[in-house]
């Protein structure tokens, strides 16, 4: 192949598509570029596909962007209520569950659950709570708790799992208007999941932003499960980021982002299996790309959306101006509300470890400073975080 071409289709934007890829030039110029890209360009990953051949990743395709990964990277406690709030929304309408902004609000406050829906929401809720833990590491055995948490036990009988089995017993397909994709043989996926666990584990030197979103594909690629994968495969994408150092995914919301593009997340899943037809090789490329720019960039672009008032208040921190009182009301203020308003009644039911007098102090306090803003409604006065 002429290196003209060659460059030609590396810069094509139908590169990540094969079959557009096809109508734009001949079969034989497609075969070598495809031939030159497994020789050279291909990046390994340690993980099968249902022949027992190697998955692969292009990856002069997928640059992720270093400030997004310092900043994920911050130490924070536990997780956002808030942010956990929208992730559960968006993860279960992903998949076209209904569930309600009020329930969801409700659980995370403390409230008992109230029938069926709610039951799900406390048991995302409680995997959430799971993933966060550090002790918690990623085994076989603890994936089966998150499942049964999250998943198994609000399952209808004919989609649950057997008793003592981790795995569904039968075949699965997953269905859109044709079969769009069968999981693998369920007689394999005890060893599969076993060398998926082992993955996860190692130190292999991927980024692991791009790790975290192959560990996504390849659990729904695999669909242990008759039901939930979906929702598995988000969460062990957040979990797998908590254990590396990345608590701040839990003050972000990952499956808001991918229910914004849900249309191209399902597209990516589909472009993999696709491209894989013609080309014989399971390159999940597409996959990562889409993760990178409908994802972790938009991440990207709300950290940036935050960066002034963050320094303002790192600024007062250093000078001595904030209390530890004050510290944890604000990380409280951030976890909680994110870019939402809130009154000092709210604030002082929600935190519940001070007074209203402190309360008031903080607000007024970091209003001064140029860290909160307040709102007047008629004899009311609401606050939210101050973003230009």
């Amino acid at each position: 192949m002429e290196a003209k071409t060659y460059v030609k289709m590396l810069q094509d934007d139908a590169v990540l598509n094969l079959r557009k890829l096809q109508y734009k030039y001949t079969k034989k110029e497609v075969d070598e570029f495809l031939e030159l890209q497994q020789q050279g360009a291909y990046e390994e990953i340690n993980l099968m596909d249902f022949n027992g051949k190697k998955l692969f990743y292009l990856k002069a395709f997928l640059q992720v962007n270093s400030i997004l990964v310092k900043k994920l990277a911050l130490p924070r406690k536990e997780y956002g209520k808030q942010a956990m709030e929208t992730e559960v929304y968006a993860t279960l309408d992903i998949e076209s569950i209904h569930s309600s902004r009020e329930s969801i609000w409700k659980i995370f406050n403390g409230y008992a659950p109230d029938g069926r829906k709610e039951e799900r929401i406390f048991g995302m809720k409680k995997g959430l709570a799971f993933i966060s833990n550090l002790e918690n590491k990623i085994t076989e055995d603890n994936i089966y708790q998150l499942y049964s948490l999250t998943v198994g036990d609000f399952l209808e009988e004919e989609n649950r799992l057997r008793s003592e089995e981790r795995y569904r017993h039968d075949t699965v397909f997953i269905v859109g208007n044709d079969i769009e994709h069968t999981g693998i043989d369920y007689q394999k996926l005890p060893q599969y999941m076993k060398e998926f666990v082992a993955f996860i584990q190692e130190e292999d030197g991927m980024n692991e932003l791009l790790k975290g979103a192959a560990i996504h594909f390849y659990l729904a690629y695999l669909h242990p499960y008759f039901d939930g994968n979906g929702r598995m495969a988000r969460l062990l994408h957040l979990w797998y980021l908590v254990q590396r150092g990345y608590s701040s995914v839990m003050f972000v919301s990952l499956s808001y982002y991918i229910s914004q593009s849900k249309k191209e997340y399902y597209r990516a899943y589909q472009l993999v299996e696709e491209n894989k037809k013609l080309s014989g090789v399971l390159d999940i490329t597409p996959f990562l790309y889409y993760f990178i720019n409908n994802v972790y960039e938009k991440i990207q672009e709300n950290v940036v959306h935050h960066e002034d008032v963050l320094k303002v208040y790192e600024g007062a921190l250093s000078a001595g101006k904030v209390t530890e009182k004050e510290r944890d009301l604000w990380q409280f203020v951030l976890s909680a509300y994110g870019e939402h308003e809130f009154s000092t009644k709210q604030l002082e039911k929600a935190y519940g470890e001070a007074a209203y007098a402190t309360i008031r102090s903080f607000v007024l306090k970091f209003e001064e400073l140029g860290i909160l803003r307040s709102q007047r409604y008629g004899n009311r006065v609401r606050y939210k975080i101050k973003i230009e």
